[in-house]
């Protein structure tokens, strides 16, 4: 992989991380029930391209 791709894989990591931490924080702040559920499932679901983008921006 070149160095420019890495350069946008470690940017789609960070942009899905703050994205999931959005959603954290408004599911623990604006919501309850099953909508904060559901909405904190899908950011820890965001948390599986995350890994995989970070490891293909490290090798």
């Amino acid at each position: 992989m070149s160095p420019m791709d890495k350069m946008w894989a470690s940017f789609i990591a960070i942009g899905l991380m703050v994205a999931a931490s959005f959603l954290i924080t408004f599911a623990r702040n604006k919501t309850k029930g099953i909508l904060r559920f559901v909405l904190s499932l899908v950011a820890f679901l965001l948390f599986i391209p995350i890994l995989l983008y970070m490891m293909v921006s490290m090798f």
